[in-house]
């Protein structure tokens, strides 16, 4: 009887997690960017009261088992990385990434992050800018003073009309072996782990790499009616377990009485 409960307490808390991703991928519908979570059980370990193939006498070899389990867990909140859509803005620095890769920033402590957000900025020394202030690596170089026009191909050649003539340099993106294995830090930014393994840098448009729009910016990848979906299943989970404890207690309830 205690295993229901157990198994029980353990389906709400999976299922609490699973309307907290949830939560998180519609609040940030809007979010330029951002990539959706999408969440993965496990059943816990069982317990066998009777194993399947063990000796049943005279050559005989018990057929199947007697397991009862212990419920559920959340094992994996895996990013998904499919294409957003692209919303034209008509910004000289609103870069839109359309395919595989990300664009490389400059934290703080100096370790790099990563991301797909393009609205980017220029400062006051001239330099590109996320709307933290944290300097965009990319290949980008500094915007002079008096600069007129900025041009951007999908291939990632800038071409940039300064008072001393025309300047030109060529973005790079960074992209990893498995970008579900990248860690969220928040601000639209992820960080390598040992599961992504390290960034490997290449050119627009060349070897599996995507191109760079300029003048558009990626929307969230979140379907809020896939989403809402899945809250009214987990909110169905949820309440049947919870059932399946109400059951127990009233069963336990009856045993209690039997003394009486």
């Amino acid at each position: 009887m205690n295993l229901a409960l157990y198994a029980a307490a353990s389906g709400m808390e999976a299922q609490q997690i699973n309307l907290n991703t949830i939560s998180n991928n519609i609040a940030n519908v809007n979010t330029v960017g951002f990539k959706k979570s999408k969440i993965e059980f496990q059943d816990l370990f069982y317990q066998a009261t009777r194993q399947a193939g063990a000796e049943a006498g005279a050559g005989n070899l018990v057929p199947t088992s007697v397991e009862l389990g212990n419920g559920s867990q959340v094992v994996s909140t895996a990013k998904v990385f499919t294409q957003g859509q692209l919303s034209q803005t008509g910004g000289d620095l609103d870069i839109a990434i359309e395919g595989d890769g990300f664009f490389e920033v400059e934290r703080p402590d100096g370790t790099s992050a990563f991301t797909r957000d393009g609205t980017f900025k220029v400062g006051a020394d001239g330099r590109v800018m996320t709307s933290d202030g944290y300097p965009v690596l990319s290949g980008f170089q500094a915007i002079p003073a008096g600069t007129t026009g900025i041009g951007i191909s999908t291939t990632g050649e800038v071409s940039l009309a300064t008072p001393n003539g025309v300047q030109n340099f060529r973005l790079q993106l960074a992209r990893f072996q498995n970008s579900s294995g990248l860690q969220s830090i928040g601000g639209n930014l992820y960080v390598e782990t040992a599961a992504s393994g390290v960034p490997e840098i290449g050119n627009p448009a060349e070897g599996g790499f995507g191109t760079v729009r300029q003048g558009f910016v990626e929307a969230s990848n979140v379907n809020v009616v896939e989403e809402m979906v899945g809250m009214i299943l987990a909110q169905r989970a949820y309440e049947v377990n919870s059932k399946s404890i109400q059951t127990s207690d009233q069963m336990l309830e009856r045993i209690s009485q039997l003394k009486r």
